[in-house]
């Protein structure tokens, strides 16, 4: 069975950065797309980025163009999100996800990250 870990979450002071780390376990991890979620408090959960399995196309929402960063090694079963210049609007749980055609896919339990001064 899939697994997932994120890690790297935790407090940081508006325009700062973060980069949270994903680990896949169980799997073909390089067969998979990886994307990146979030879920704000009281809100429903979004898609953030995405990166197919080569890890030479990727996209990321409108909210965090620019800012944001989605990368992977597959060597490593391990994909990143580099997130520069932090919001107080980006404070939320960040989930690592694994979706492929026709095939099980995977979610992290998730990380929290607060932006607060």
């Amino acid at each position: 069975q899939g697994q997932l870990v994120e890690s790297g979450g935790g407090l940081v002071q508006p325009g700062g950065s973060l980069r949270l780390s994903c680990a896949g376990s169980g799997f073909i991890f390089s067969a998979y797309q990886m994307n990146w979620y979030r879920q704000p408090p009281g809100k429903e959960r979004e898609l953030v980025a995405s990166i197919n399995g080569f890890g030479d196309r990727h996209s990321n929402a409108d909210s965090v163009k620019g800012r944001f960063a989605i990368s992977r090694i597959n060597a490593e079963n391990a994909v990143y999100l580099q997130r520069n210049t932090l919001k107080p609007k980006d404070k939320a749980v960040y989930y690592c996800h694994a979706g492929r055609r026709s095939s099980p896919q995977f979610w992290g339990q998730g990380t929290q990250v607060n932006v607060s001064s």
